[in-house]
C-alpha cells in the first residue's frame, strides 16, 4: 500500500493549476444518464472516485472514452483540459452494486437519473468516507413525493415509477447537497413542474444546473434555497466544462499558509473561494486575486488564530475544515473550530497530535492551542480531507513525516506531490 514522506521546513514558490472539481465531476457524469445523446464533459480530474464512477456508469452500459492524461487542448481561450465523452444511449442495467457503490458515496447519483428516465432503479446504500452517517432519506422521501415506490430490500434501494415521475413541492428539512442533485437530475424528465425548497446552493450545483440547461432542461434558482424544475420529455447532447476544484484551491492556499512562501494558483474558481479567502486573511495570509481565475498566496509562516464554523455554502465549508486546524496548528494563540455538517469529521485530531499539536475536542468543538513547532511522525489518513490536514502539517516541519493510507488521498486530490514537488517541496511517494 502506497504511502507519502514529507520532509517540510521549506516554504513553497511557484505555479500551481487547479484541477476540475471532483464533487462537480461526479455528478455531471451521472447526469449523462439522462441522454441518450452524446454527453462530453471537459477538465475532468484523473482521480481515483473519478475512475469508481466511470466502472460504476460502465456497468450500467454507459460507453466512454477519455484524452490522454496529459493533453491539453483550448477553446475560446479556455484550458480544456481532459476530455471526457460518455454515451448513454444503450444502458442494460439499471442496479448499482455494492462492489462499487460501497467505495464511494458519490454512486447514490445514478438513482435519480435512472427512476427519471427508465422509470426502474436498483441502486446499493452508498458507503464512502466514514465522516458521519449522512443519511439518504431526503434523496428516499423526495422520489416518493414524485411518484416513486420505493422498497429497502437486502441493501439495496429499489425504486420504480412505471408510469414516470411527477413534479412535487419538495422541502429538505436539512440542507443536503447530494439529495438537491439527485432530485434535481430526476425532476428534468419529470411530468410537471418541481420545486425544492431549502436547496443545497453549492457551486458544483450551479454547475450542474448549467450543464442541465445546456441539455435542454428547464431550471430556475440555481445559487438559492429555492430551485424550481419544468420538466422536459427528453435531454440532448451537451459539451460542459467542469467547473475548478475550490477545495483543491483552498487545500494548496493552506499548504502555502503554514508552510511559507509565495504561490499563484492558476484556473483557481476564485469567486466559489470568498468565505475561505476571508479567513486566510483574517489569519494574516496576504492573497492578490488579479481576475476571476488566478490567486497569488504568500505567507511568512506566521498566523493568527481564527475561529471557524462550518456551515453550508455560502458560509465556510466543511470540506475545508481539517485544511484550516492544519493551519492553526503554529499560531500564538487559540482558534476554536465548530464542525456543524457532519458529527464525526475529526478523526484527524489524534493524527495530528502525534505531530506534536495541541487540539481538545469537546463533541463538535475543536480548541486549537498553537504550539512552537511540529514533530515529523508515522501518521494514518482516515479520510479524504483528513488527508491533506496532514501533508499541511509536515510541510511545516523539517523532520520526516510519513502518511500511510493515502488512497484517501487519491480519491480527491490530482497529482498532488508533482504539484508541490514543483513548488520545492521535499515529497515523494513510497510503496
Amino acid at each position: 500500500m502506497d504511502k507519502i514522506r514529507i520532509i517540510g521546513g521549506v516554504p513553497l514558490e511557484g505555479t500551481i493549476r487547479i484541477s476540475g472539481a471532483k464533487n462537480a465531476a461526479l455528478p455531471l457524469m451521472c447526469a449523462a444518464l439522462l441522454t441518450e445523446k452524446p454527453f462530453t464533459l471537459t477538465n475532468v480530474p484523473y482521480l481515483a472516485d473519478i475512475v469508481t464512477m466511470t466502472k460504476l456508469l460502465m456497468q450500467h452500459g454507459v460507453e466512454m472514452s477519455m484524452t490522454d492524461a496529459h493533453a491539453r487542448q483550448t477553446m475560446g481561450g479556455i484550458t480544456l483540459g481532459r476530455t471526457l465523452v460518455l454515451d448513454a444511449s444503450n444502458i442494460f442495467n439499471k442496479t448499482a452494486p455494492y462492489e462499487i457503490v460501497r467505495k464511494m458515496r458519490a454512486s447514490v447519483l445514478v438513482l435519480g437519473p435512472l427512476l427519471a428516465r427508465f422509470g426502474e432503479a436498483r441502486v446499493s446504500l452508498p458507503g464512502g468516507c466514514a465522516i458521519g452517517t449522512r443519511p439518504i432519506d431526503l434523496h428516499l422521501k423526495a422520489l416518493e413525493q414524485m411518484g416513486a415506490d420505493i422498497e429497502l430490500d437486502q441493501g439495496y434501494i429499489v425504486a420504480k415509477a412505471p408510469k414516470g415521475l411527477h413534479g412535487a413541492e419538495i422541502y429538505f428539512n436539512m440542507v443536503s447537497v447530494g439529495a438537491t442533485e439527485n432530485i434535481v437530475m430526476a425532476a428534468t424528465l419529470a411530468q410537471g413542474t418541481t420545486v425544492l425548497r431549502n436547496a443545497a446552493c453549492e457551486p458544483e450545483i450551479v454547475d450542474l444546473v448549467q450543464c442541465l440547461r445546456g441539455m435542454g432542461a428547464n431550471i430556475h434558482g440555481e445559487g438559492t434555497p429555492t430551485l424550481t424544475i419544468h420538466g422536459v420529455p427528453t435531454l440532448g447532447s451537451v459539451f460542459h466544462h467542469v467547473m475548478a476544484d475550490r477545495i483543491e484551491a483552498g487545500s494548496f492556499l493552506a499548504c502555502v499558509a503554514l508552510a511559507g512562501g509565495d504561490v499563484t494558483l492558476t484556473h483557481a474558481p476564485v469567486d466559489a473561494m470568498l468565505p475561505v479567502l476571508e479567513k486566510a486573511r483574517e489569519a494574516g495570509v496576504v492573497l492578490h486575486t488579479p481576475n476571476h481565475q488566478t490567486l497569488r498566496i504568500t505567507s511568512q509562516g506566521k498566523l493568527e488564530p481564527v475561529d471557524i464554523i462550518t456551515q453550508p455554502h455560502p458560509a465556510f465549508p466543511t470540506d475545508m475544515q481539517a485544511q484550516f486546524m492544519a493551519m492553526m496548528l503554529l499560531t500564538s494563540g487559540t482558534s476554536t473550530i465548530t464542525e456543524t455538517i457532519f458529527e464525526n469529521r475529526f478523526m484527524h485530531v489524534p493524527e495530528l497530535m502525534r505531530m506534536g499539536a495541541n487540539i481538545q475536542l469537546k463533541d463538535r468543538l475543536a480548541i486549537v492551542k498553537g504550539v512552537p513547532k511540529l514533530n515529523g511522525a508515522e501518521v494514518m489518513a482516515t479520510d479524504l480531507r483528513a488527508s491533506i490536514s496532514l501533508a499541511i502539517a509536515a510541510l511545516a516541519t523539517p523532520e520526516e513525516t510519513v502518511i500511510h493510507r493515502i488512497y484517501h488521498l487519491d480519491r480527491g486530490y490530482e497529482n498532488l506531490e508533482a504539484k508541490l514537488s514543483a513548488c520545492g517541496a521535499d515529497i515523494v511517494r513510497m510503496k
